[in-house]
């Protein structure tokens, strides 16, 4: 087997490269990167810079793959790398997120042979009797406006010296990201499915290197399952690893990140309240092959969010904006139809599909790599679902909430105490009504819901198409 060497310190990329279970050398190559486009286009420029750590990494090892990447951030015609320091650091982040920007990656692959199989290159893609190949990948990123105090507050907790455009992705940063436009690896430092293509191209079979390092379990893993989810009321296909069991696990895995990085309230009358209110919810709802587990966190933001598996919490500061036991109802129906819709389940499923596996045969271990896995699955879910995800799990909770006993109008009034929430302050890092569809649209589905009329205010402020009974995040 071909020995498959970084020629990058970056823990990020070493990071993605453990996720996907290759086995790896790191190489740095100590080159000086040119940060000036000069005559070349910002592709041309990071293609340049990460040929020229392909090449010098490759001169120290007499055979192998290597791997380089360089990274850019382009905003306004101006080019962002790493910050030299915390001052560079906190004025390049202020002004990122004073509007949209692209992240450039260049990344080269060396493929060199053994001394006895080389042949003079004469050609670009062969260098010391190997190919190459290089390539760019660009993302485009939506940050929410960040106050200095906000600066100030993320970098006491990451350090952006490291980190092209002072921030992380994959991290704390993921909070003021409002969207991006490509691939979500590329940001992190390294397109995987970029890369996975320019290994295919040069014949290097990555995904038997793969199977080679996972469990045998997860060798079928091209296989799929087709089931009907009553949630969404229509079949939906899965990887045919993927069981009951292995959500439960994942979930447990994430749910143990959380709980490193967020305290829980100490408060049990508190929780107590939450966990019979949830308890009555789950037993109504349309998912009952799980256990459904509820826990309050201590944070004065308005925000709950749900994991694979039937974990789901609440901030102490939404309990205390919520008036009464049926407007936590309401919410914690909408978490519930996250879960019984798999949403989770889809949305990393979609955007890693080997991880979500890989982390659900690991996490009984609680291994590093598990924890790495656990760590991109939580941001990957803290950044929020689709609209119609949303809109979807506003419908069942709305409809969970009134099964279990509950007044589902209180979910309107939560909705205006959201509004008005939203009109008087800045959006925060982790706010309820960041990720979620605009306010006046969830309230028109929660009445077709609950069988009401819409009125003329309801009308203007549809954003797209009509939420309809059955439809499927996809559709």
């Amino acid at each position: 087997m071909r020995k498959i060497y970084l020629a990058s310190d970056s823990v990020a990329r070493r990071k993605l490269l453990q996720i996907l279970g290759v086995k790896f050398r790191i190489l740095p190559s100590r080159i000086s990167e040119q940060n000036k486009k000069l005559s070349l286009s910002y592709s041309g420029l990071v293609k340049k810079n990460a040929l020229a750590k392909a090449k010098a990494a490759a001169a120290k090892v007499k055979s192998g793959v290597i791997v380089a990447a360089d990274t850019i951030v382009v905003q306004d015609n101006r080019i962002f790398g790493k910050p030299k320091n915390l001052k560079s650091a906190r004025k390049m982040l202020k002004k990122l997120s004073s509007s949209q920007q692209d992240i450039y990656t260049g990344v080269a692959v060396i493929d060199k042979p053994p001394h006895q199989l080389r042949k003079k290159g004469k050609l670009h893609n062969n260098w010391c009797g190997g190919k190459v190949l290089v390539a760019c990948e660009k993302t485009r990123i939506f940050m929410d406006k960040l106050s200095d105090k906000e600066i100030s507050e993320y970098f006491s907790r990451v350090s952006p010296l490291d980190k092209a455009g002072s921030f992380d992705i994959q991290g704390k940063g993921a909070f003021f990201i409002r969207r991006i436009e490509g691939c979500f690896y590329n940001v992190v430092g390294l397109p995987l499915r970029r890369l996975y293509r320019m290994f295919k191209e040069m014949h290097i079979r990555l995904f038997i290197l793969f199977f080679f390092l996972l469990p045998s379990s997860f060798i079928f893993l091209n296989g799929c399952t087709t089931e009907y989810n009553l949630a969404t009321k229509q079949e939906e296909t899965y990887y045919y690893s993927y069981t009951t069991d292995k959500e439960v696990l994942m979930g447990q895995a994430v749910a143990n990140q959380v709980e490193q990085q967020l305290k829980l309230a100490d408060d049990p009358l508190i929780q107590h309240k939450v966990e019979a209110i949830g308890r009555k919810v789950a037993a109504v709802c349309d998912r009952k092959d799980i256990d459904y587990t509820f826990k309050v966190l201590e944070d004065d933001e308005v925000n709950a969010f749900s994991l694979p598996g039937g974990w789901i919490y609440v901030n102490k500061g939404l309990i205390d904006k919520a008036a009464n036991d049926d407007e936590i109802a309401g919410v914690l129906g909408h978490e519930v139809g996250h879960i019984v819709a798999r949403h989770s389940i889809k949305k990393l499923q979609a955007e890693q599909a080997f991880s979500i596996l890989r982390l659900a045969g690991m996490a009984a271990s609680q291994s590093s790599e598990a924890a790495v896995a656990a760590d991109l699955a939580y941001t990957q879910i803290m950044m929020g679902y689709s609209r119609e995800d949303e809109l979807l799990a506003d419908q069942l909770g709305t409809r969970y909430a009134k099964a279990a006993g509950y007044n589902p109008r209180a979910m309107l009034d939560f909705l205006v105490k959201l509004q008005d929430i939203n009109r008087r302050r800045p959006l925060q890092g982790r706010s309820y009504y960041k990720t979620h569809p605009y306010i006046p649209d969830r309230m028109r589905v929660v009445k077709q819901e609950l069988g009401e009329g819409m009125g003329f205010n309801d009308y203007i402020n549809i954003e797209q198409l009509p939420h309809r009974e059955g439809e499927g995040p996809n559709q």
